[in-house]
């Protein structure tokens, strides 16, 4: 069983020893801390926003969640089955004071987290996010008196809230939309998605939409995580023929894949470089934001439109940051994460559904031809495992110097950049991994580039022996 604490939430497997899975009693325990937390802020407000994906464990997760908040005195507002950035959004909306989605994200059905938001929906900070494990760890926690108790209500409205705002932004065009009469196949894994997606596409115009694993069960009919690999199913109902695209969002819906008409993966690194290059054009340049491990076309898009593009450690609220001091208009991760601030500060795969659709539309180019218009680029994705005595923060430093004379990028982990290839070194933060990504034209040169780090890296941990 495994349980990991971080800074921006709890996450485990459900069942096992406590401590050693996400249990009942670890579920109370960290909700426990963050209400604590929570009552620390300079906020008048009591109310905790909540609201889970459809996972097998969601609905006992969320009683136990909504009854510990209670405990401390807080009120609920139990949005139920929702989405993350629905409930990014509901936060603010209704002046709450914080709120926890009870979500494992792309993670396998027997996984699931508590992922923590501040006042303004958005993840807590590094040093919020320690504040609450320290709370947790020592257990420091007063429980309000039963004349005390906080409230619990629900609400079942802010799915269509959300949609209705994405609607009135002024980028999303639903009259171009249905004028194209797209015929869309929509994958949701059995989960959110399967509710929220299909409620969008009919409210933008959407001719037909074909639902595939739609039904939000919980019993994810593939793995969860949108890679091309889990999306075969998809991919040969669009082989057939007679669909304009097929649509793909994780559990929560927070990451947005493509699929072309003819069954091939759009790119989940080209899902921000499409909208990103539609909102540039529309608002006539700006800047915007990526982790570093994210495709350099962003960057090549960007600076076409006349922008500067800023590169942030990876982390959704490591990107939020970056985008805010840099007046971003967009930005996000690689991952298929788009993030569009006039809607709100979060990964949001149905304001980026709004938005590519309305650019296909507008574009009158077929998902194929409008992928090939873009820069062209290819990443590896290796790991090279280390034994714990190994000092994987001396290997990164001797790499640094190793290529002082290139940009080096080391905000978070090491990032060389060699023209227009680079690649990215990041140690694991809970086993000796050293995570190496690499980008290039072609999967070749780009897969080249990294087994010759990955010999240099070995040679530093040799001559350290």
């Amino acid at each position: 069983m495994t349980l990991i604490k971080s800074i921006s939430g709890i996450r485990g497997t459900i069942g096992g020893p406590a401590g050693q899975g996400l249990t009942p009693l670890d579920v109370v325990k960290y909700a426990a801390a963050y209400g604590s937390w929570v009552a620390t802020q300079a906020t008048d407000s009591k109310l905790i926003v909540i609201g889970r994906d459809a996972r097998l464990s969601g609905e006992m997760v969320s009683r136990l969640v909504a009854a510990t908040l209670q405990g401390l005195g807080l009120d609920v507002l139990d949005l139920g089955l929702s989405t993350t950035p629905t409930v990014e959004m509901a936060v603010p909306a209704k002046k709450a004071a914080g709120g926890i989605i009870l979500t494992a994200s792309h993670n396998p059905k027997q996984w699931n987290a508590l992922k923590l938001l501040n006042s303004k929906g958005e993840f807590i900070s590094e040093t919020d996010g320690q504040q609450v494990l320290a709370l947790a760890e020592s257990e420091a926690i007063d429980f309000a008196p039963v004349t005390k108790l906080g409230h619990y209500a629900t609400d079942s409205t802010f799915l269509k809230k959300h949609i209705k705002a994405i609607l009135a932004l002024p980028l999303v065009d639903v009259e171009a939309i249905k004028a194209r009469n797209f015929r869309v196949v929509v994958d949701a894994v059995n989960s959110s998605g399967g509710i929220a997606v299909p409620m969008l596409l009919e409210a933008l115009g959407v001719a037909t939409v074909e639902k595939l694993h739609c039904e939000p069960t919980g019993d994810f009919a593939h793995n969860p995580e949108p890679l091309p690999e889990h999306l075969r199913d998809i991919a040969k109902v669009l082989e057939k023929g007679g669909f304009d695209l097929g649509i793909v969002v994780d559990p929560d819906v927070d990451r947005l894949a493509l699929v072309s008409e003819n069954g091939e993966m759009f790119g989940e690194e080209y899902t921000l470089v499409a909208v990103a290059d539609y909102v540039l054009k529309a608002n006539g340049g700006g800047n915007t934001v990526s982790n570093l491990s994210s495709t350099r076309a962003l960057r090549d898009v960007t600076e076409k439109a006349g922008g500067s593009y800023a590169a942030a450690a990876v982390g959704e609220v490591n990107v939020v940051t970056k985008m805010k001091e840099t007046n971003a208009i967009i930005g996000g991760e690689g991952n298929g994460g788009i993030i569009y601030p006039e809607l709100h500060y979060g990964r949001d795969a149905l304001v980026g559904i709004a938005l590519f659709l309305t650019h296909l539309a507008k574009s009158g180019l077929t998902m194929s031809r409008l992928r090939i218009s873009y820069p062209s680029y290819f990443i590896s994705k290796n790991k090279i495992e280390l034994t714990p005595e190994i000092d994987t923060d001396n290997v990164l430093v001797q790499m640094e110097k190793k290529y002082s004379k290139q940009p080096v990028n080391t905000i978070d982990g090491v990032k060389i950049e060699f023209d227009k290839e680079w690649v990215h070194l990041r140690k694991s933060n809970t086993e000796p991994i050293i995570r190496i990504y690499a980008e290039s034209d072609s999967n070749a040169t780009a897969e080249h580039l990294a087994q010759k780090i990955i010999a240099d890296i070995k040679e530093i941990i040799a001559v350290k022996a």
